[in-house]
């Protein structure tokens, strides 16, 4: 199974950062600062999503997640899935969070990504991530 940024999503954010790169040619020296700043970001995430496909896969040998350049295997063995839910002023936000425990040569890595990360609810991936997990009766 794989989860990966919604192209609609992507899609919107490319528009949004053009039409902030194009809003720079229409304002003051300060508003070009910040547009352009805003545009260059905005892009940057349009990058991440273009480049970042899949950003999740799980498979029998474990989950993989892709960043930037790489892909980080979690091998089910040490792998424990979680979702944590906020509340900061007055949202509520959910993160799948991916934990290896530490292994002896090396101290485990923490994972967390966000609905926009997955395109998917995190507790619905959550749940198809354990129904995979052949060490589930552990």
């Amino acid at each position: 199974m794989q989860w990966s940024p919604r192209p609609a999503e992507t899609g919107a954010l490319a528009a949004i950062g053009l039409g902030l790169g194009l809003a720079v040619l229409v304002v003051d020296a300060a508003g070009k600062v910040l547009l352009g700043t805003a545009a260059v970001l905005v892009l940057a995430l349009v990058a991440r999503d273009v480049v970042a496909r899949p950003r999740l896969s799980a498979g029998p040998d474990g989950v993989h997640v892709r960043g930037w350049s790489s892909w980080r295997h979690l091998p089910w063995p040490l792998l424990r899935v979680r979702v944590r839910e906020t509340r900061r002023l007055g949202i509520r936000g959910r993160t799948l969070e991916l934990d290896t425990a530490a292994g002896p040569d090396d101290d485990g890595v923490l994972v967390v990504l966000g609905r926009r990360d997955l395109g998917a609810d995190p507790e619905q991936v959550a749940r198809e991530l354990r129904a995979l997990d052949p060490t589930a009766g552990r």
